[in-house]
């Protein structure tokens, strides 16, 4: 089993499917760029050090793909009100358009991965993957 998590979370598996993921989806978004604009999706407006721990990027790296998005019209930078030395970064309709189609492209993909498995096996793996991330060691 950790071999298999350990192949699962490879940063070369993750790039190859965002790569095709993110195929003529929107200008400037790319695989290295996706886990910005997916990351904000999940947490909402954030900063760049918030969310660079949350994805697994250094801050740099988020601010580097962050302006990559935003000149792309994907994502905009907003003062924080909580603190107004910095700045957060916040998906545009644009960019909330363009993950639902990730998303979409990601669940066809499981799907069809899926489709062959015998019946109930597949629904059986999402209730112990669901449980497995809860209480898991991660």
């Amino acid at each position: 089993m950790a071999e298999s998590i350990g192949l699962l979370i490879q940063r070369g598996t993750r790039a190859g499917l965002y790569t095709s993921l993110v195929e003529g989806v929107a200008d400037g978004l790319d695989e290295n760029a996706y886990p910005v604009l997916s990351g904000l999706a999940r947490t909402g407006p954030s900063n760049a050090a918030d969310l660079a721990a949350v994805i697994g990027l250094d801050r740099s790296g988020v601010s580097r793909h962050a302006s990559r998005l935003e000149a792309a019209g994907l994502i905009r930078r907003e003062p924080d009100p909580a603190d107004r030395r910095s700045v957060l970064l916040v998906l545009t309709y644009t960019g909330i358009a363009a993950v639902g189609e990730l998303r979409r492209r990601l669940a066809e993909r499981i799907a069809a991965a899926l489709e062959e498995w015998p019946p109930g096996e597949a629904e059986a793996f999402a209730r112990g993957l669901r449980r497995f991330v809860a209480e898991g060691p991660f």
